[in-house]
């Protein structure tokens, strides 16, 4: 578990926010929405090159919580599922040049 899953879950422990997985995916999905909104906006919605924009960076922090919430609520350990999808992604790269699923 990573230092920042541990952060959260102290943290949601604390407060009484650790909810079932289903509230926490709605809670990630809203955030999500939210960073893309952010992203719109710094781009003008595409004509220009990102610009740097603190609500950008609260919005990412929101959502980086609600994931960490999300996986603790269902038992998963961020850390390692995230080693393994970089492992997963090398594999990738190394065999057929790109990372996505296909």
């Amino acid at each position: 578990m990573t230092d920042w899953q541990r952060r959260v879950a102290a943290f949601t422990q604390r407060h009484d926010l650790l909810h079932d997985p289903a509230t926490h995916i709605l809670d990630l999905v809203s955030e999500v929405g939210e960073v893309a909104k952010q992203v719109l906006l710094s781009t003008d919605y595409g004509r220009r090159a990102p610009q740097s924009r603190p609500q950008l960076t609260d919005e990412l922090g929101d959502a980086l919580y609600s994931l960490l919430a999300l996986a603790e609520s269902c038992g998963v350990d961020a850390g390692s599922a995230l080693d393994a999808a970089m492992k997963k992604y090398e594999r990738r790269l190394a065999g057929r040049g790109e990372a996505g699923s296909g």
